[in-house]
């Protein structure tokens, strides 16, 4: 537990932080008029800003809290995976696709993913589909939300299940009004302190490494050999490196497919901002990956994974650490940076999130109703906080290892289902709708026929890896989409000939 002047010094920060956020949403609730204003903004951002947001968005409580988690319990190999693997391939995708995506947004005036994708294909059917699959993402929303239960509950000392619900009710609400023009500006402060954090987190071990790496590696060892190793056979995750490399280039290169990462390129006003905004967002999001191998720190400091007799959850490991390692000082920074790294995914995602379900899902099929689109976002996002609190709840409560693992089965299905249209959609011109559209209803299809089918002798275990489900999905997805559009254009052809 924290001491009682640490746990003051928190409730201080955090009453200074949320005054801070409130600051901005009041700003940018004053120039939002319309459902326009709340998903683009209308205020010329900078793409330093931009940037900064991007990168703040990317990291979320799965990259600074749950994943170190996943590095405590398995070692060097999750870091490979985590850390390295999929932080290359994420942002290599990112910067080829990021200019492409940006010029047809921006021609078809997309405010949303699905949108790009409807619009990009001249049907509002697709959008209606992509409306709905974008109700996976709440998985996601959970899995921030149990991140900062279990860091806020440890720092202040209170019950988990009180700081979710108070936590919901907080975000949510204010996420009601600021839409983007509030929103950049908070992902910006927040970006700027996650930084000074991730040096904190980054350098907080450096005393094991008096003997330089190979001391550092026989430490891990002595604690368990598999902890040292690049393959961890006696892990859900990192067994092997289809696993930790192959798997985790195919996800990487299809994980930016997400609305709050691929999107914030539309908030840019022109094209010559674009290679500022990559150089900033690809730059500090590099050093946010890192931040993982904190877990490795978090091993050496609890051998056992025990603290007072007591197990540590996946979960809860860093934020453990963090609360036995550091002085107040600080330990309320780390803290406070922690909980940025949360709430700039977690508001990136309400807003995309929202305004996905108010224009592409209820207004399509809703279309008579005589409410406003921004009151109408605002009855959205309470339908949001109902939902993600349930499943939060039952995470807390009765987790499948991790929530993690809850948050990337549901995740990595979305982006493995947007991964075609958008691929083909920025890179072909011309495109038959039944290309991209079976594409999509395939990888869906696939992702949970491996993972539920347990399909793969990699699926056998009890906690299963949802990567190969994805990586199934997203290649399989991929060769029937080359495959209909080879078969389109040799119909194209045979008809240009008669």
């Amino acid at each position: 537990m924290a001491s009682e002047s640490f746990t003051g010094y928190v409730w201080i920060a955090i009453g200074a932080y949320m005054a801070l956020i409130l600051y901005f949403v009041i700003r940018g609730a004053i120039k939002t008029k319309n459902i326009s204003d709340y998903a683009l903004g209308n205020i010329a951002f900078s793409p330093i800003a931009v940037g900064l947001a991007l990168a703040a968005s990317m990291t979320s409580a799965a990259t600074f809290i749950i994943n170190p988690g996943f590095i405590a319990y398995y070692g060097i190999s999750g870091f490979i995976s985590f850390g390295l693997v999929l932080s290359f391939a994420s942002l290599f995708s990112l910067i080829i696709i990021t200019k492409g995506f940006r010029k047809i947004g921006a021609s078809v005036e997309a405010l949303t993913m699905a949108q790009w994708i409807g619009n990009r294909y001249q049907n509002k059917y697709y959008a209606l589909f992509f409306g709905f699959v974008s109700l996976l993402l709440v998985t996601f929303i959970v899995l921030i939300c149990v991140g900062l239960s279990k860091l806020l509950s440890k720092a202040l000392n209170v019950d988990e299940v009180v700081v979710l619900i108070s936590a919901i009710i907080f975000v949510f609400g204010y996420m009601m009004f600021g839409g983007a023009n509030s929103m950049v500006y908070t992902n910006m402060v927040q970006a700027s302190l996650m930084i000074i954090v991730a040096f904190i987190l980054l350098t907080s071990g450096a005393e094991h490494f008096e003997n330089g790496i190979s001391g550092f590696l026989a430490k891990l060892n002595a604690i368990d050999p598999a902890l040292s190793q690049t393959r961890n056979s006696g892990s859900p995750l990192f067994r092997d490196y289809f696993e930790i490399i192959f798997c985790q280039v195919v996800v990487g290169i299809a994980i930016v497919c997400q609305p709050h990462i691929i999107t914030k390129s539309l908030l840019l006003k022109n094209d010559k901002q674009v290679n500022t905004y990559l150089i900033v967002g690809v730059v500090v999001e590099s050093l946010f990956f890192l931040v993982v191998f904190a877990g490795l720190y978090a091993r050496l400091e609890f051998p056992d994974l025990t603290v007072d007799g007591s197990l540590l959850s996946l979960d809860g490991v860093l934020s453990a650490y963090v609360v036995k390692k550091f002085t107040i000082g600080i330990g309320v920074i780390v803290v406070m940076g922690l909980i940025s790294a949360g709430l700039s995914t977690l508001e990136g995602l309400i807003q995309s999130l929202s305004t996905t379900i108010t224009q592409d899902v209820i207004q399509p099929i809703f279309g008579e109703l005589r409410i406003q689109p921004v009151i109408l976002n605002r009855l959205t996002i309470v339908f949001l906080a109902g939902i993600s609190g349930v499943f939060s709840y039952q995470q807390l409560v009765a987790p499948d290892l991790s929530v993690g693992i809850f948050a990337q089965n549901g995740v990595y299905a979305y982006f493995s289902a947007a991964f075609v249209p958008v691929l083909f959609g920025t890179f072909m011109k011309r495109m038959p709708l039944y290309v991209p559209f079976t594409s999509s209803t395939a990888a869906i299809f696939i992702h949970f026929s491996v993972y539920y089918g347990r399909l793969t002798p990699y699926m056998q275990e009890e906690i299963r890896n949802p990567a190969i489900a994805s990586t199934m999905a997203i290649l399989g997805s991929l060769v029937i989409g080359l495959i209909l559009f080879a078969f389109a254009k040799s119909k194209e052809r045979k008809v240009s000939i008669v």
